[in-house]
């Protein structure tokens, strides 16, 4: 055998020693997990009791209604203000709303010829809807179906969410 043979023989044997020392050490001496069992406990199980759902109240429809008139349709911007949640306003400032750069999808209400809401939730605090806003024949924008969340400040309703059910169509280049 060539001492080149020899010198490659000798290397690949140390490397085999080694990988058998690090996969002993590691097999016999490494584990230190930690048990991920859940001891028992004699406690009682906490059940989801699931909320009670009551009709909704007129006043939440009312505020949805005025919510689209106005913040949806940037139109009188002011009292849209006022009809949103503090969640919706995300911090920003009654002048700030007044720009109508608002973290709200807007639609033309011009172009509403009838606004249809489905209640999908109805609690004593909280609401939501759906809203079906179909367009005028003569409009051109495409009907669009919204949730409108609900959320009782103090004792007054107010919108704190508003979103489009699927992504608006963004218009090709070609369109």
């Amino acid at each position: 055998m060539s001492a080149r043979t020899q010198r490659q023989v000798s290397l690949v044997s140390a490397l085999v020693l080694i990988a058998g020392v690090v996969a002993f050490t590691v097999a016999y001496l490494g584990d230190t997990g930690t048990s991920q069992e859940t001891p028992l406990s004699d406690a009682p199980a906490q059940v989801f009791t699931p909320r009670k759902q009551i009709p909704l109240e007129k006043e939440a429809r009312r505020v949805a209604g005025r919510f689209i008139l106005t913040a949806v349709a940037r139109e009188n911007l002011g009292e849209s203000y006022e009809l949103a949640h503090p969640e919706l306003r995300q911090g920003l400032t009654k002048r700030q709303w007044l720009t109508g750069n608002i973290p709200v999808v807007y639609y033309p209400a011009k172009a509403i010829e009838t606004a249809t809401f489905k209640v999908d939730e109805s609690y004593a605090n909280e609401a939501i809807l759906e809203v079906a806003l179909l367009p005028k024949e003569s409009a051109k924008v495409k009907p669009q179906i919204f949730f409108i969340g609900l959320k009782k400040a103090g004792n007054r309703w107010r919108v704190n969410y508003w979103v489009p059910r699927a992504a608006p169509a963004v218009p090709s280049a070609r369109d």
